[in-house]
């Protein structure tokens, strides 16, 4: 892997360690954060290079749509949904519930990130 892209993976990790315990946010609006609007789909690859890391909460992040399209990568059939559940989020086939009430925004959270 690229240096550079080891160091948004780095950044995409501090994102998510900073999600509220039961919020959850989106690949697109980490990205967004980033300055990198059109990289969620990379933003979904550190995701699921986090796997094996425990202080990265990867199970808060979630499609634009709070489908939980990153399930696959835990381990168990529905640890992603059990995790959200035991921090008070609802999931439904799939898809946290009420998204707006769970969702977090990093920029409205955060603020501009500093270039």
């Amino acid at each position: 892997m690229k240096p550079e892209t080891l160091r948004f993976f780095d950044k995409v990790y501090e994102v998510v360690k900073q999600i509220p315990y039961g919020k959850v946010t989106s690949y697109g609006a980490i990205a967004r954060y980033l300055g990198a609007a059109k990289s969620s789909r990379i933003v979904g690859y550190a995701m699921n290079a986090s796997h094996n890391m425990d202080d990265v909460p990867a199970h808060r992040v979630v499609n634009r749509n709070g489908l939980l399209t990153g399930k696959f990568h835990f381990e168990g059939t529905n640890l992603m949904q059990q995790l959200l559940e035991n921090e008070g989020v609802p999931v439904k086939n799939n898809q946290v519930q009420n998204l707006k009430t769970y969702y977090w925004d990093p920029t409205e959270a955060l603020g501009e990130l500093e270039a």
